[in-house]
């Protein structure tokens, strides 16, 4: 097949539309008869509501209704007793938000309040033992630690973060003839559909939701919360369109959140530079109602090759609101872990960092005994470290200087599972020449919309512009959630598929017809390009295919699934992401100024937009390296810093230069398209480049996250 789309560094179709405001999102539809609803949220941790008084509110101008009885509702936490800081306790409804707003402020409530503990480090609390993250051993870890010549033991910790995407989570709900509507801020619509179906106690057919716009993710659309049950709830009860938007400082309280966490990382190392021992211990806060868990444990126990490896995961549940999935969940914590412990050992052994993980690269997956699908992980690390210039680092810690300030470089490898899900797709092609794809799925910001077309154009046959993907749609072919890296290898190789099968009937129409000039042709010898079938001098068209038969499109709905590939093959990407900071070391300010990263990330679809990809994670990398961190009043659960004035995330002047370059492979065994995920692991890394960055700048090895200034004064 012909490639003229995949590969070319084409610009996001939808991009004159977002720069335009033309591009609606969730809270912009133009709904007859809309309402506004805001949220009241509770005050306590946990509790219950004693009294609540609504009769201000309702006395208020506009004010149409207060909802309190949530008792129907079939929620992710408790509805009868308050289970964390900001859980919804009524929803005001208003002809407008200024109504609803003022409105919400005059509902008072009064609590019967019961001990409650916020920090996860209370002693008093428990730890428990997940049971989808059980104990791994391999082999004699806590042996051939006291034995070893060399040893490394870290105690690390990382602050709670929150997602803060642009965009706030926002939800129109809208009935008609007892089927639901929403226009929902979602990065899984048809998961979004399942979870208020099931919450109003409705059937999933009647519920379906739009989300063609985000306005960035990260994480924080992939669950579906209060606010859009509470929307849906309202619009019923009142029988008109309701609008709920969370503000900034609900946000930290109605969404999920990156998870605190306390890691112990040790590691035992021959003379000679060999790791034998490796020993994961991490715990991670979680609420009573709910257990969350994530892969932290996935890179300590699978990236290097040390025969003898232990890790214990677990969870402390207390007072809060559930965690969530972010932007490398789990994975970018515990790869911390492993990538400072791995930095540290290389300084003790006074060995290059890239040289040590040389010598501990595996042969196959020591975890599951499988053989790598690909692994270029050399190759990242001999591009990252010629095109960064890693030769010029200097050893020895606090060498290198300009002027007052102490000039660092670190780096660290990445990778991240090769995540692919059942998908389909339907793709269509019109009587003008032009072609639709449809797939339920999401474009928080990679680029879905533009990359998915690149991959149908090229199995079409057709040129870049003659080809437009629809999604953000719950009624389209099912699509997974858009998250975890699984998007471009799951419905890139469903669109792939399903437009290959559709070429193929073209192709078998046109040689079957006896007025077609390919008729009584060899199939296979039948080649499309621009639209137009060819064999032998031979030429016929798909607009001419479809005239003659009378049909103003053709259209055909197809699946694809990675089956039993997981069993035969271990797929993931690969990175090594190299920093370099400057340290001021009057103040304790850390300047990053230049990442460099390589991956193998198979093929890539769209150069100009994972470029992007990267350069977005990298930012994220940052913040959670230096700034980001959600502060708790442990006396009642309150986030301190709910607001971007006081949790702080990276802006442009913090950001410098930033590169990131893709390794020449595909992994054909992995999915049709030869594509990996991309969109976690270009985080993964980049906080423990930093932090042996600042490690190589000052000598001072920190392990918590962010690093702050305090600690380097």
């Amino acid at each position: 097949m012909a490639t003229t789309a995949v590969g070319q560094p084409l610009s996001r179709v939808d991009a004159r539309r977002k720069v335009t405001g033309t591009a609606t999102y969730s809270a912009e539809h133009r709904i007859e008869g809309l309402l506004y609803g805001v949220i009241v949220n509770g005050t306590v941790a946990r509790g219950t509501v004693s009294r609540i008084s609504v009769d201000a509110a309702l006395a208020h101008p506009g004010v149409l209704r207060v909802l309190t009885d949530f008792g129907k509702l079939q929620l992710a936490h408790p509805v009868d007793r308050l289970a964390f800081y900001g859980q919804p306790i009524a929803v005001v409804v208003a002809e407008t938000l200024e109504a609803a707003t003022h409105g919400a402020s005059l509902v008072e409530a009064t609590y019967e309040r019961q001990d409650a503990v916020t920090d996860f480090d209370d002693p008093d609390i428990p730890s428990q033992t997940p049971e989808d993250e059980p104990d791994y051993s391999r082999g004699d870890p806590a042996g051939a630690l006291a034995s070893a010549q060399v040893k490394v033991d870290l105690e690390l910790t990382s602050a709670r973060e929150n997602h803060n995407p642009i965009e706030l989570p926002s939800t129109i709900a809208r009935w008609q003839d007892g089927r639901l509507t929403l226009w929902d801020k979602t990065q899984w619509s048809q998961g979004a559909a399942r979870t208020v179906a099931g919450a109003l106690g409705i059937a999933v057919t009647d519920v379906r939701v739009h989300n063609e716009f985000l306005g960035g993710g990260f994480g924080s659309g992939i669950q579906t919360y209060d606010h859009v049950v509470l929307a849906a709830f309202a619009a019923r009860e009142v029988n008109r369109p309701v609008k709920v938007v969370l503000t900034r400082r609900q946000f930290y309280y109605g969404t999920g959140f990156r998870p605190a966490s306390r890691h112990r990382m040790a590691l035992g190392s021959t003379a000679a530079g060999r790791v034998s021992a490796l020993v994961y211990e991490v715990r991670i806060e979680n609420a009573r109602y709910r257990t969350y868990t994530d892969g932290l444990t996935d890179l300590p126990k699978f990236l290097y090759g040390v025969p003898n490896t232990s890790t214990a995961y677990r969870i402390t549940p207390i007072d809060v609101h559930s965690p969530a999935s972010m932007r490398g969940p789990g994975v970018v914590l515990g790869n911390f872990a492993l990538e400072t412990g791995m930095d540290q050992l290389a300084h003790e052994l006074a060995v290059d960092p890239v040289e040590l993980r040389l010598r501990n690269e595996p042969t196959q997956d020591e975890v599951s005994q499988l053989p790598f699908s690909t692994r270029k992980l050399r190759e990242c690390y001999q591009t990252g470290a010629r095109r960064f210039g890693w030769s010029r680092r200097r050893a020895k810690p606090g060498s290198r200087t300009e002027g007052d300030l102490l000039i660092g470089m670190g780096m660290a490898t990445a990778s991240y599972h090769n995540n692919r899900r059942d998908s389909s797709a339907r793709a269509r092609i019109h009587a003008d020449g032009t072609a639709e794809v449809f797939a339920a799925s999401a474009d928080m910001g990679p680029g879905t919309t533009t990359s998915v077309m690149q991959v149908a154009a090229d199995a079409l046959g057709l040129p870049a512009s003659a080809v437009t993907f629809r999604l953000g749609d719950s009624s389209y072919p099912t699509a997974p959630l858009h998250a975890a890296a699984c998007t471009m290898a799951s419905v890139g190789s469903a669109a792939h598929t399903t437009c290959n099968a559709l070429k193929a009937e073209f192709i078998r129409r046109a040689v079957a017809d006896p007025n077609s000039p390919l008729h009584g042709a060899n199939p296979a010898d039948v080649q499309v390009r621009d639209g137009q079938l060819e064999t032998s001098g031979a030429r016929d068209t798909y607009r001419d295919i479809l005239r003659r038969a009378g049909l103003p499109s053709l259209d055909i709905t197809g699946n694809w699934g990675p089956g039993d590939a997981d069993s035969r093959i271990s797929t993931y990407g690969y990175g090594a992401v190299f920093a370099e900071v400057s340290v001021d070391p009057l103040l304790g300010l850390v300047r990053v100024r230049r990442i460099f990263a390589a991956y193998d990330v198979g093929r890539v679809i769209s150069p100009k937009l994972a470029h992007s990809q990267a350069i977005g994670g990298m930012v994220g990398g940052i913040g959670m390296a230096l700034l980001e961190g959600t502060v708790t009043d442990h006396r009642d659960g309150r986030i301190v810093n709910a607001s971007l004035a006081d949790y702080l995330v990276p802006v442009n002047a913090d950001i410098l230069d930033l590169d990131a370059a893709f390794i020449n492979t595909e992994d054909p065994q992995a999915d049709p398209i030869g594509v990996k995920g991309l969109g976690e692991i270009t985080i993964v890394g980049v906080a423990p480049a930093i932090g042996n960055a600042v490690f190589n700048a000052t000598g001072k090895r920190l392990t918590d996250l962010p690093i702050r200034p305090e600690a380097l004064l």
